[in-house]
């Protein structure tokens, strides 16, 4: 340490993590491998993990980088050269983790310093899912190399300390395949009295008020819809500061946006700038503060919808149409969505050409989530190919004739072959493109054209086999029915055989009936097998909101979107039509309230409730995976009024940090799936948690968008329109006020948790409060749940999933992939 050095310190005691670091630059370099086939087929239920949230799919680059390194010393590279701090934020590791879509091999070195009063022997406990090789005062002290694909590891080691300052280093690695948690966690078990000193070069006090501003740090609204963007600072600034505003999409998405400030001394707000320059869509805001040398960051989320802009839907079908691909082609993310529905509105040329060359890239080395891309490109290029610039053309013709169209075909990338809605594109990517160009030879498969789209068409028969008969093994979720629609919308408009055409359709129609039947006010409002932060937070500027736009009239447009311009094209050109009795089922006005049962996933591993009036809607999974770790489920999700933001979901976190990248995360998905039953609108919600997960779970409650809401001891309640909830913990109810989730999220904290939810009409919570206040649980020998409301009498709820009420029973066998809508 130099003179200059000064110092940072933190308690350390037994059984604490190691939270505070230097950390350098991530190294990254690609691990290609010889290409090659794999073994294997779609699997309905890579997401129902058996061990943890471990998915155990391996690709043959994990198995020769296992071969390589798993087990030995990790292959120490580089040097440590500090770039920035990690400050913790309550998450107790040292998180990295991300998205990479092509094999990628990274490394990262850490530092920080343990201040032990006395001389001595540590005992610590190292957890990764990579490798790693700690040092203190610059001896080896141990290694460790599982290499185990996001599950993590942890073992022990000794460390030795002297009296004062010990330098701990790590160097970290791994390989990362699509969706990696690069991550370690370093935890202080036992050992002489320390504190944690982490050398800064600014006073200690200046960069604590720069950790202490980017704790509390929130938004002045949970979306923008219009006005300025600000953030709000929990106390004045100090000094001068400098900050870095990156605002990114989805894990997905290609945009990034940067914009620097410079804060005075004594600043307490951070204003970025009118919501409508901004990018639209569920955004990342990563902030990053300095000042003097210290650099610390992390990232916040917000959504933003230009409402104002887009004015009400179109009257008319057609109207809708048209202004469906006018916004996809003016507003959308840069890809070959946007490049296909410029080509169907004649807007083809030098820019939309442009658009295409930018993606290619992507598609050519064969990067996950390419199939994505390539259903659209294949359809502009087969419809509208003549608008397309010769070269341009060209390049397509040679990526669709390059490009890896199934796990059996040679390769070494890491496209996600295993769930439904990627085995989909990849089938009908396989059909199309080979009808496309019968005569040339496909390079991986060694076939002609006529022969993989034969194959193709065998391969989507069998998915369309599997759809009819199980439907969606991602259940009702939300990011998933765009993509299902995406290939669906392709072969009703391209097929060259009549019954896949046929099938195609009747399959598009049965996503909107599903659509329709799970909406409020036409957003999907229930329990989902598969969500993102992105998409659970994200109301007006979700792509179904979109489609509900497109078909109905009822919502707006996002940024990114997936399937909106081919539905529409769909309806323009190939014949498809959706009900017309659809509508007032999306948007239902009835004054009876509509109950709906139905299954999805292979064996209908899913039972999903849902009850919705004009003024409310909630949704919730049946006897769904009680107790086990969750992966990305939303199991009870809810909304009130006529706002698509006034939803509330309660979910129990899969990692402390907030918008980072497990599956599950903060928002997205359980750690530990909960028992939860519901009965119209009442439900309840119990945890049981596992020892090594986040000690709490929270409701996702933005009382912003409420018209009216109260929160006191275990009750919270909110109104919105006339909708109305009652929130009941078997504890306190703590709503947070400052970081990320200020005044969104409701916690509740303990191993074992539970909620009661009660939804009803009304425009005062004052009487909601007096009629269900006294709701309450009481526990059965036999495990049965039994409550008395109000309204609905006695309500028990069995161990087996069933519900007796009001003279019904309502059996777990009872729901079938056709489902059951009734009126109450």
């Amino acid at each position: 340490m130099n003179a200059q050095t000064h110092w940072m310190q933190k308690a350390l005691n037994a059984g604490d993590p190691v939270r505070y670091w230097q950390i350098g630059p991530v190294a990254e370099e690609r691990f290609d491998v010889p290409d090659a086939p794999m073994k294997g087929e779609m699997d309905p239920f890579f997401f129902l993990t058996k061990v943890k949230n471990f998915i155990p799919h391996e690709y043959p680059c994990r198995t020769i980088f296992a071969e390589t390194y798993r087990g030995k010393r990790p292959e120490v590279r580089g040097d440590f050269e500090p770039q920035r701090w990690w400050l913790p934020f309550g998450s107790p590791r040292l998180d990295l983790s991300g998205f990479w879509f092509r094999p990628t091999r990274l490394a990262t070195w850490v530092r920080t310093y343990i201040d032990a009063e006395v001389e001595g022997v540590a005992t610590i406990r190292l957890g990764t899912c990579g490798g790693a090789v700690i040092w203190a005062n610059g001896n080896e002290i141990g290694w460790m190399a599982p290499y185990s694909r996001n599950l993590e590891v942890k073992q022990e080691f000794d460390l030795p300390l002297v009296a004062g300052l010990n330098e701990v280093t790590i160097f970290f690695d791994d390989l990362a395949e699509r969706d990696a948690r690069y991550f370690f966690q370093l935890d202080y078990l036992s050992g002489p009295k320390a504190r944690l000193s982490l050398p800064v070069p600014v006073a200690g006090s200046v960069a604590e008020s720069l950790e202490t501003a980017l704790d509390g740090m929130h938004f002045d609204r949970p979306h923008y819809f219009g006005g300025d963007i600000t953030l709000h600072l929990p106390t004045p600034l100090p000094v001068e500061v400098h900050a870095n505003v990156a605002i990114e999409g989805d894990f997905m998405s290609r945009e990034r946006f940067d914009d620097d400030f410079t804060l005075p001394a004594g600043a307490k707000t951070l204003a970025i700038g009118p919501s409508d320059g901004a990018p639209a869509d569920f955004r990342h805001f990563r902030v990053t503060l300095s000042a003097g040398g210290f650099v610390a960051s992390r990232s916040l989320g917000v959504e933003i919808c230009h409402t104002e802009r887009q004015g009400q839907a179109g009257a008319t079908l057609s109207d809708r149409i048209v202004e469906t691909l006018d916004e996809v082609s003016e507003h959308s993310e840069r890809d070959t969505v946007r490049a296909f529905a410029r080509l169907a509105s004649g807007r083809g040329g030098a820019d939309t050409d442009a658009m295409i060359e930018e993606i290619l890239p992507s598609i050519e080395d064969c990067h996950d989530c390419a199939d994505f891309s390539l259903v659209p490109l294949i359809w502009s290029r087969t419809v509208w190919g003549d608008d397309i610039g010769a070269a341009t053309r060209g390049r397509i013709d040679a990526a669709i004739l390059h490009y890896r169209y199934w796990m059996d075909e040679p390769g070494n990338d890491v496209q996600w072959y295993f769930s439904e809605n990627h085995a989909l594109l990849f089938h009908t990517s396989a059909y199309l493109a080979g009808h496309l160009l019968p005569e040339a030879v496909f390079v991986r498969s060694g076939r002609t054209g006529v022969e993989q789209s034969k194959v193709g068409a065998a391969r989507v028969r069998a998915w369309l086999d599997h759809f009819e008969k199980w439907e969606m093994a991602e259940f009702n979720s939300a990011p998933y029915f765009p993509i299902d629609l995406k290939g669906l919308t392709a072969l009703a408009a391209l097929s060259p055989d009549q019954d896949i055409a046929e099938r195609a359709k009747a399959g598009i129609v049965r996503l909107c009936e599903i659509i329709a039947r799970s909406a409020h006010h036409g957003m999907v409002t229930a329990a989902q097998g598969r969500s993102y932060e992105h998409t659970l937070c994200a109301g007006s500027s979700l792509e179904l909101s979109g489609v509900a736009r497109l078909l109905w009239g009822k919502g707006w447009y996002g940024r990114r979107v997936h399937a909106l311009p081919q539905l529409a094209v769909c309806l323009r050109d190939h014949g498809l039509e959706i009900p017309p009795a659809l509508e007032a089922i999306a948007d239902h006005r009835s004054d009876k309230h509509q109950e709906w049962r139905f299954a999805q996933g292979d064996g209908s591993f899913a039972a999903l409730y849902h009850y919705k009036s004009e003024h409310f809607a909630m949704g919730s999974t049946v006897h769904y995976r009680w107790d086990e770790w969750g992966y990305q489920e939303t199991v009870l999700h809810l909304r009130l009024g006529e706002k698509p933001e006034a939803a509330v979901w309660i979910n129990h976190p899969g990692e402390s940090i907030q918008f980072g990248y497990g599956r599950p995360s903060y928002w997205g998905g359980c750690g530990t799936v909960p028992r939860v039953q519901q009965y119209r609108g009442l439900a309840v919600v119990e945890f049981t948690l596992k020892p090594e997960q986040p000690d709490f779970t929270h409701a996702w409650f933005p009382q912003g968008d409420f018209d009216d809401v109260r929160v006191s001891g275990d009750t919270a309640l909110a109104r919105s329109g006339r909708g109305a909830v009652l929130l009941k913990g078997s504890g306190d109810l703590v709503a947070m006020e400052e970081g990320p989730s200020a005044g969104n999220e409701l916690r509740q904290y303990g191993m074992t948790s539970r909620w009661i939810v009660r939804i009803c009409e009304s425009d005062d919570l004052s009487s909601v409060e007096h009629r269900f206040s006294t709701l309450a649980v009481s526990r059965e020998a036999d495990g049965i749940l039994a409550i008395d409301d109000p309204e609905y009498g006695a309500v028990r709820f069995h161990p087996d999933g069933s519900v007796d009420a009001e003279g019904r029973r309502i059996l777990r066998s009872d729901y079938t992939v056709v489902g059951e809508a009734i009126m109450l």
